[in-house]
């Protein structure tokens, strides 16, 4: 690490240049490929993945995208005249436009169950070409526009379906740059300098930036969901700009205690620019843990998420420190500059609210530890009611053309006819023929069921399929039930005495297959990744207690993290005051992408936190000491990076996306809950109680582990190559320093 942050000071320019030549060309390699994005929920081997690919098979023109039209009438009816003559108008323009296949309208043919009962509602189905991933922005616009076009005071017109949400704003990046600047604020305010609080900023912005576009790129390869380069560029900016805040935080260190600008930037590197690369592995490594769950769609989003975070690793311990020395001595203040001129280096002893707080928590670990406790059992006290299932466009926000289209057919048809089940089957003979035939009638004589189509037979008539229309809605608890009862119950029945194996596909079929196999994988994936957490936990700080603890901690802000959102998403307290849109359930791959981000999350603030406490046990025996010192060290730096990560975060609520939205407020009270609650007083108290045991680890255990230093020790005089470049006089002002240091620290707070 110090021959790299050496280099990268020496030969600052092409360090910048090599980034921005990277940056550029692999943006502009995106803007000619485009994005290929796609949302595959279908998990292999499931019931509602065999049915989309029976349909396939035997349908192949079902492979287009299908989006409604849907119109209002009021005073009259959808059968007027004039609304008829108009709506038809526009179906026959909506035709003929470029990527339309087909349009089906109620005024026509076997249309007339598209017209609600009162008749004042009608739908029509416009079928395109190509899948929703597939279809060019411009087409989906050109049918919003045509659509449109047709309203008038006394008719509303509305559109929903994939292809039209792909027209629908999502707030543009107006979520980043909020983040961005609330993370510049706090970094101003934190370090005093301009020069330095924007270097954190760049060295994000870059590194993301370029992680979004080779995002685009890496759609074109393999699965990847389309809010994967949101949730990358959330992830990224959040520890992205961390991490710089570590380094920076450490370089001005090095400068106030006399350290050359070229010094600081390879002490910065070497000490935390190494636990940078720990955390940031360990996020990768969680992230990729997605990989054992073997799905497709989470693949993509893994791989993703990982790119991203070791680029702004990368960015961190390259490009930071060249852009460090090019800014020289204006990383200090003005203040802090005039003050090293003249008083020369002074000792950094932790004084103020940090000590005071850091005292308080050891005179009463018990009353404060008791106090965190109930906190985070009140907060995941919701997470027991929690239900995973996919947000459709139900949930959108009140204004968008897809919400009010989901409402007109809920209201003139049912809810149901928002996602409709779809039973496919391979077709043998005559007997085959005869079950499916009087199957419709079976079918709309099960609970749950409002109507069922006749069979369909493609041309070879080996493949047939049905639609089922439940009463519920798609999200709701009932149409899962139905799914179940015709999976188990109504279709074993029909297909007694024949060689038919009816399937059960559709929105809602697919959801509950996807979130069955996430829940059935959870418990395999957190052990993987709490266990590794452990491990290394273990390595680092050789205590058995250490890693205990921690995995304690994780488990506990997931948990009231989730209560937080089940509160806000699924209760829907205040979600449309957000304009997050209706209440819903929790997207079921939430909680594996949580965990993994927590889990690097967490564990720089537990290394960050720990090491130092662990420097002090080493040094002195004495575990109040190490934990007063620890907190009151770390608990500053501790404290404004989760300031930063959490409105970086928030700032996402604005992005217009649910599913982004979730991530955002799910992560931000995690990291608030971990930041504030748990490091900042749990852990500590915990570890007052526990006294000596913290560090206990069995001879024989200790004696088989290897030794890793997460972060390597700190300069604290210079080494031979260091002392040959700093004059005499700087260097006994160093070591003086340091020596000052070590004299006179929080350890002497009474308590």
């Amino acid at each position: 690490m110090a021959a790299l942050a050496r280099w990268c000071v020496q030969h600052r320019l092409v360090a910048v240049l090599l980034w921005l030549v990277a940056f550029g060309g692999i943006t502009a390699a995106a803007a000619v490929a485009g994005s290929a994005y796609s949302n595959d929920y279908e998990a292999p081997g499931t019931e509602s993945g065999r049915a989309t690919q029976l349909l396939q098979d035997g349908f192949p023109g079902f492979g287009g995208d299908s989006d409604t039209v849907v119109w209002h009438s009021s005073p009259g009816t959808v059968r007027a005249a004039d609304v008829e003559q108009t709506m038809s108008r526009t179906l026959d323009e909506i035709a003929g436009l470029p990527g339309v296949a087909a349009v089906a309208g109620p005024y026509e043919g076997h249309g007339s169950g598209q017209i609600s009962g009162d008749g004042r509602t009608a739908y029509a189905t416009v079928t395109f070409d190509d899948s929703a991933e597939n279809i060019d922005q411009g087409e989906a616009e050109a049918v919003v526009a045509a659509a449109k076009a047709a309203e008038t005071d006394g008719l509303q017109v509305e559109l929903g379906g994939s292809a039209i949400a792909l027209t629908e704003s999502s707030g543009g990046h107006i979520a980043e740059v909020v983040g961005v600047i609330v993370a510049a604020v706090v970094l101003f305010l934190a370090f005093g300098s301009l020069a330095a609080s924007l270097l954190p900023i760049a060295t994000a912005l870059v590194s993301v930036g370029t992680a979004y576009a080779a995002i685009v790129l890496l759609g074109h390869v393999m699965t990847v969901a389309d809010f994967a380069p949101m949730l990358g560029m959330l992830i990224g900016l959040g520890v992205g700009i961390d991490y710089a805040l570590f380094i920076v935080t450490r370089h001005r260190r090095g400068l106030k205690r006399g350290l050359s600008v070229e010094e600081a930037a390879r002490n910065a590197v070497t000490t935390t620019g190494r636990a940078v690369v720990f955390a940031g592995a360990t996020v990768c490594i969680a992230l990729l843990g997605m990989l054992i769950l073997r799905l497709g769609f989470l693949n993509g989003v893994a791989i993703a998420a990982s790119l991203t975070v070791i680029l702004t690793v990368a960015a961190s311990v390259t490009l930071l420190p060249a852009l460090l020395s090019f800014i020289g001595m204006r990383a200090l203040s003005r203040r802090e500059r005039r003050r090293l001129d003249e008083h020369g280096p002074q000792p950094e002893i932790p004084t103020g609210l940090a000590a005071r707080w850091s005292a308080f928590v050891e005179r009463h670990p018990k009353l404060l530890g008791g106090v965190a406790l109930a906190v985070m059992a009140l907060l995941a006290l919701p997470t027991l009611s929690l239900h995973l299932g996919t947000s459709d466009q139900g949930n959108n926000p009140e204004s968008a053309t897809t919400r009010q289209a989901y409402d007109l057919l809920a209201d003139g048809f049912g809810p149901g006819l928002n996602g409709p089940l779809t039973l496919v089957t391979q077709v043998g003979g005559a007997q085959d023929r005869l079950a499916l035939d009087n199957l419709d009638a079976t079918l709309r004589a099960t609970e749950g069921v409002r109507t069922a189509t006749p069979v369909t037979y493609n041309i070879d008539g080996d493949t047939a399929y049905l639609s089922v229309v439940p009463e519920s809605s798609p999200q709701s608890q009932k149409t899962s039930e139905l799914v179940d009862r015709l999976r188990t119950e109504v279709l074993p029945r029909a297909e007694t005495g024949t060689t038919l194996d009816v399937q059960v596909g559709g929105m809602t079929a697919a959801y509950d297959d996807f979130a069955d196999v996430i829940v059935g994988k959870l418990p395999l994936f957190v052990g993987v990744v709490i266990g590794l957490g452990c491990v290394l936990l273990l390595l680092a700080f050789r205590s058995i207690g250490i890693p205990l603890k921690a995995a304690a901690m994780n488990v506990a802000a997931v948990a009231a993290a989730f209560g937080v959102v089940v509160a806000i998403f699924q209760w829907g307290w205040g979600s449309e005051l957000l304009g997050l849109g209706r209440a819903g359930p929790i997207e079921p791959f939430l909680p594996v992408i949580m965990v993994s981000v927590l889990f690097g999350l967490s564990m720089d603030y537990q290394v960050f936190l720990v090491s130092r406490m662990y420097e002090e046990w080493l040094e002195t025996g004495d575990n109040r000491r190490a934990v007063r010192v620890g907190l009151a060290e770390t608990s500053r730096v501790i404290n404004s990076a989760a300031v930063i990560m959490i409105s970086v975060f928030l700032a996402f609520v604005l992005s217009g996306d649910r599913v982004i939205a979730m991530f955002g407020i799910a992560l931000a009270a995690a990291v608030a809950l971990d930041a504030f609650v748990l490091r900042t007083l749990l852990v500590p108290a915990l570890m007052h109680m526990l006294g000596g045991a913290n560090w206990w680890l069995p001879g024989w255990l200790d004696r088989r582990l290897p030794r890793i230093s997460i972060e390597a020790p700190e300069i604290r005089t210079a080494d031979s190559d260091a002392r040959a470049r700093i004059p005499k006089a700087r260097d006994e002002a160093l070591v003086d320093v340091l020596a000052k240091e070590r004299q006179q620290d929080v350890r002497d707070i009474p308590g």
